[in-house]
């Protein structure tokens, strides 16, 4: 096993002192190898160290400019620094450098939804869902934007998908209600938000919606 191995190894252990050790041998054998920067970078990422982490993404762009997990590894960074445009940035190099994997798809379009361009944010959810069937959360996303565009059928169909994958999901049955609502199928919009607050009793935005349906 290689140092990078080991780390990694070490890592899914839970041991980030033995992880650290072996990307820096890893490092120290190797400086032009953008890998152990990377996997070292992944490490500082997971334990908050976000501005180092960066500064070793960039090393590693520095020796591989294609090197797509860098790109997709700095782009989670900023996600989680709520730098949506540099996060953006980071996932479209990295989709042009080949990545091609639903987590890709999946985070270009939340960043999209967070810059507020939904429309653009429809086709990587929709190839996010086509690569990964049971991500139910980008199947939620998905719907969302589908409702946002006033592609209503669209939204409850994928509303209702994400429902049988995980019948918990109360944004799940809120959003169809409302999405029934705007149909004016009253009484399937109010099926739908009963479902949602029975899930989730103090789930104000459907009992708001419930109440503006049925004021009695």
């Amino acid at each position: 096993m290689d140092y990078n191995e080991a780390g990694i190894a070490a890592m899914q252990e839970g041991d980030y002192e033995k992880a650290a050790e072996a990307f820096t041998k890893a490092i120290e054998e190797n400086k032009e190898d953008a890998i152990p920067y990377i996997n070292f970078a992944n490490l500082l990422s997971s334990v908050n160290e976000l501005e180092r982490a960066l500064a070793f993404y960039d090393k590693a762009l520095e020796l591989d400019s294609s090197a797509a997990t860098a790109y997709y590894g700095a782009g989670n960074v900023y996600v989680v620094k709520e730098m949506y445009k540099e996060a953006k940035d980071m996932f479209e190099k990295a989709l042009r450098a080949g990545m091609e994997n639903g987590d890709l798809f999946y985070m270009l379009g939340t960043v999209l939804v967070k810059l507020e361009q939904p429309k653009l944010a429809l086709p990587y959810l929709q190839r996010a869902v086509e690569l990964n069937e049971d991500d139910t959360e980008a199947r939620f996303q998905f719907g969302m934007c589908l409702a946002n565009e006033g592609m209503l059928d669209e939204a409850l169909s994928q509303f209702e998908a994400v429902t049988e994958q995980d019948p918990g999901h109360a944004d799940a049955f809120y959003n169809s209600g409302v999405a029934y609502a705007y149909k004016e199928n009253r009484e399937k919009a109010l099926e739908m938000l009963d479902k949602a607050i029975e899930i989730q009793p103090d789930h104000m935005l459907a009992l708001h919606a419930k109440k503006l349906i049925d004021p009695s």
